[in-house]
């Protein structure tokens, strides 16, 4: 079993690589207001304030942040609605 298969599959991905602040927020916040509660939303960036600036937005929105990972200079967050 590997360690990925506890968390969620995700809903929706949304591709934040090669865009700068404050961009990633603003899909982010659009691409969950599109979504249903419950869902998760898979957002892929690579700009250093988007880690910041991202579990700020979730916990503005009160959505819960399941994973936050970071690997070849991209970070990977895991929301859920």
């Amino acid at each position: 079993m590997s360690k990925e298969s506890d968390e969620p599959k995700p809903d929706h991905t949304l591709d934040c690589l090669g865009l700068f602040c404050p961009e990633p927020v603003f899909q982010t916040r659009k691409a969950l207001d599109s979504i249903s509660k419950g869902e998760t939303l898979e957002v892929w960036a690579d700009d250093p304030a988007a880690e910041a600036d991202l579990a700020s937005l979730a916990k503005r929105l009160q959505v819960k942040v399941l994973k936050i990972e970071k690997r070849d200079g991209r970070i990977r967050f895991l929301l859920q609605k």
